[in-house]
Order: structure tokens, then C-alpha cells, then sequence
């Protein structure tokens, strides 16, 4: 089973150092190809303007790197929900990435479910197979967030996108958790398909449900997995005032 790596900081300003650093670092020592899986949320722009930033922007293989996203609000492109257009702004526009390396979900498709099956076969056709293999990770490193519910990408407890075994994308037509729109989300096989998975949780309302997930209640984030290594970087206001021993 994979192992928890769990780190607080005392402020919110020291998670975003830490995580944009490890990031970085971890994107330095891809090979001559690589994919990273993006995340959304209030918590990872400060991260995304840090890495677009000196001295680490320098540090980042923009050429040898492919930009892939956890999940995506099923809305038009461009649109102030969306993850992509958040992580342009942010993140990928500052970097100088070639639009052709930025793979955002087809949200112009005519339903969640058309759109997850169009971006499950570009994820295949960047893997080169349509099945994952356990020694070749799809990713190099992927980033989440955890909601204040527990649901990780958008696979919200209860759903059964949490349950799905054989699709790596699927889609989602009801979110369980605010802004209520449907959603396309990478399901727990295909993000665990990876080299490095972090996750960067803030603020308060994350308390209860980063309780449970050390806990061991079986909430999405809890049942997370990677090839590597699960690292969680969390400020003081989202931890346990004393965080439940590891079970994993």
C-alpha cells in the first residue's frame, strides 16, 4: 500500500514556498518526455505564480513536459471555473508552453461523458497504449487538492466515479460539492498512475475531512494511490490538532 508522507506548515505563505519548491524539484529530473496532471482550487494559484516565477521558473523543462488536468468544470473554455483557463493564467502562459503541449478536456463536447471519452483517448495517445502498464507511470508527478468534503479531482464520496476500475476518465454530471456543474475527472486508477502525487491542502474548512482521511475513513482522498510516495503539504489551519497515526 502506498505510504503517506505528511508535512504542516505553520502558514499558508509556507505550504505555497514549500510545495512550489518540491514541485520544481521533481519536474527537474524528468527524462526527455514527461506529463504532468494539474489541480484547481483557491489554493494552487499562489503555487502556480511561484513556479512562473526566478529562481524556479528556471528550473522547470519546459520542453520535455506535457500538461494534463485532474478534472475540468464542464464549461466553455476560457470560462472563470475553469481549471485550464485558471492554469494559463497562471501558470503555463507565464512558462512560455507551447499551446500544443496543453491538453485540456473537450469541454466543447455535447456531454461530460462525451468529453471524458474524448480526453481518455488523448491520454492514451500521449501513453501510447490503452491500458496502463504498472512499471510506466502516465505521469511524472500529479498535483491535487482535497475539498472540504473529502473528494479529490471530482470524484465526490458517494459517486461512482469513485468506484470506476476500468476508465481513466469519467464524466460527472451532478458535483457533489459547490459550484454545483458537472464535471469530467480523472478516475483514482489513471492518477495513480504516477511517479509523485502531492497533495497541497489549506485552510480550515479542510480540517474535518483531512481528520477522517488520517483516520482511516474511506473518503476519495483517502483511497489515493501512486507509484511513489503520497506526499501531503498542509498549513496549520487544515491539520488535526493532533494528526491520527498513519495507517497506510
Amino acid at each position: 500500500m502506498t505510504a503517506r508522507d505528511f508535512t504542516i506548515f505553520e502558514t499558508r505563505d509556507a505550504l505555497v514556498a514549500a510545495a512550489a519548491g518540491r514541485i520544481a524539484a521533481i519536474l527537474a529530473t524528468v527524462g526527455p518526455r514527461g506529463a504532468v496532471c494539474l489541480t484547481g482550487g483557491s489554493t494552487i494559484g499562489p503555487v502556480h505564480r511561484a513556479l512562473a516565477a526566478p529562481p524556479l521558473r528556471d528550473k522547470i523543462p519546459v520542453d520535455r513536459l506535457d500538461w494534463f488536468f485532474g478534472d475540468e468544470r464542464f464549461v466553455p473554455a476560457g470560462h472563470e471555473l475553469s481549471n485550464a483557463a485558471q492554469a494559463r493564467a497562471t501558470l503555463l502562459e507565464p512558462l512560455g508552453v507551447p499551446a500544443e503541449r496543453i491538453h485540456a478536456v473537450p469541454t466543447a463536447a455535447a456531454t461530460p461523458q462525451a468529453a471524458a471519452d474524448a480526453y481518455a483517448r488523448t491520454l492514451a495517445a500521449w501513453y501510447g497504449a490503452g491500458r496502463l502498464d504498472p512499471s510506466r507511470p502516465l505521469f511524472d508527478l500529479v498535483l491535487l487538492g482535497m475539498g472540504a468534503d473529502g473528494h479529490v479531482a471530482s470524484l465526490f464520496p458517494g459517486q461512482p466515479g469513485v468506484e470506476e476500475t476500468e476508465r481513466w476518465v469519467v464524466g460527472v454530471d451532478e458535483a457533489g460539492h459547490p459550484p454545483h456543474v458537472a464535471r469530467v475527472s480523472l478516475t483514482l486508477q489513471a492518477l495513480a498512475s504516477s511517479r509523485a502525487l502531492l497533495f497541497i491542502v489549506a485552510g480550515s474548512d479542510k480540517r474535518p475531512a483531512l481528520s477522517r482521511v488520517l483516520s482511516g475513513d474511506d473518503l476519495p482522498a483517502a483511497r489515493v494511490r501512486s507509484m511513489g510516495p503520497v506526499v501531503w503539504l498542509v498549513d496549520r489551519a487544515a491539520a488535526p490538532e493532533r494528526p491520527s497515526k498513519d495507517r497506510s
